[in-house]
């Protein structure tokens, strides 16, 4: 645990032990998220997703602020931030073009949702090979077969092992955190692929979830929900006034959101999103074409997400209801680690000290 958690701080310098990750989402993730988050000794990822126009911007302007307030301890020459990428929707020598066409390569790169889960090793290798293997793998998995799989055709530098109540797009059928992470680290240690480290995703809010994920076996934690509860997250301020409200009980798992949508995920993910009329009208029988017509109006509203009759899909993790105000991105790194190093003072004492 404490030697995994040491692992991954040797890999990106800047940052303290647990490693503090912030999830790559969709776009939400921009440079500003990322940059502050990176900036407090976390490690963020740039959520490009499926929009492969977005990468090549997004790197471009991390350079930028990176080039004119270096952050210590980094590499000279590796962006440290990571760039996510969903693969099923991307095509692979265009992302590779782009990526091998920046002058500094992002330190990491988080895969996620292939068509099939032997794309992943093209997507790996490709990475590497495009990188000269400064970019290190990160793939994210919902079952003990996928991680098993994976640690064989890609032998990843972190699998991120994403439970049941993660915010977002995750695996339909997959467990808790609870319960995956530590069946995980079980068979891969079992399968001779124990030296992988584990980052634990899904409903983690606070410092208490930190602390219950590494006592699980994980080397660090990665949020969604929570850092889209800051000033940087690009959301609309009706987005997070549906998180803010939200609490226990008021987020499903469905993919009732991607029919309203139109965004054709792979069959085996559904989403997890804060509920709204939207979905109690599917629940009631409401037809899902008029329930399209209503989504499509609400969509060119200014209060979609939180207004009387809220209808947009809100993606947030179960833990919402830990999440009470909004709060820089920085602050919730250095405010998690403060957390943290109370539960762990003699495991970690000696590595949180920025």
């Amino acid at each position: 645990m404490a030697s995994h958690a040491k692992t991954l701080q040797s890999s990106y310098p800047w940052t303290t032990s647990p490693i503090i990750v912030s999830a790559p989402m969709r776009l939400s993730a921009n440079e500003a998220l990322t940059l502050s988050v990176t900036r407090s000794h976390g490690l963020a990822f740039l959520g490009a997703g499926n929009v492969l126009s977005a990468i090549a911007p997004f790197l471009k302007n991390v350079t930028a602020s990176l080039d004119e307030n270096p952050i210590p301890n980094a590499q000279p020459d590796v962006l440290p931030i990571g760039l996510g990428l969903l693969c099923f929707a991307l095509d692979l020598p265009a992302t590779l073009s782009i990526i091998s066409s920046t002058p500094k390569k992002p330190a990491a790169a988080w895969l996620f949702a292939p068509k099939e889960t032997k794309d992943f090793a093209a997507w790996s290798s490709g990475i590497r090979d495009a990188t000269a293997g400064k970019t290190k793998i990160w793939i994210q998995i919902g079952t003990v077969a996928t991680a098993l799989e994976v640690a064989r055709t890609c032998r990843p530098d972190v699998l991120v092992i994403q439970g049941s109540d993660s915010g977002g797009h995750g695996v339909e059928k997959a467990a808790s955190i609870i319960t995956l992470l530590p069946e995980c680290a079980d068979a891969l240690s079992k399968a001779g692929f124990g030296d992988i480290p584990l980052v634990a995703a899904g409903g983690i809010a606070d410092g208490r979830g930190v602390a219950a994920a590494t006592m699980l076996g994980a080397a660090g934690v990665c949020m969604g929900t929570r850092f889209l509860c800051s000033p940087e997250a690009a959301i609309s301020d009706g987005y997070r006034g549906a998180l803010l409200k939200a609490k226990d009980g008021d987020t499903s798992r469905s993919k009732l959101w991607d029919r309203l949508t139109g965004t054709d995920w792979p069959e085996e993910f559904d989403g997890r999103a804060v509920l709204n009329d939207s979905f109690w009208d599917h629940e009631k029988g409401l037809p899902e074409e008029e329930n399209k017509r209503l989504y499509g109006e609400a969509a060119k509203t200014a209060d979609g997400w939180s207004g009387e009759k809220a209808r947009l899909n809100p993606f947030a993790g179960a833990g919402v209801g830990l999440i009470h105000e909004i709060k820089p991105a920085g602050e919730i790194v250095k405010e998690f680690m403060i957390e943290t190093l109370c539960y762990f003072p003699i495991v970690y004492g000696q590595v949180i000290q920025h």
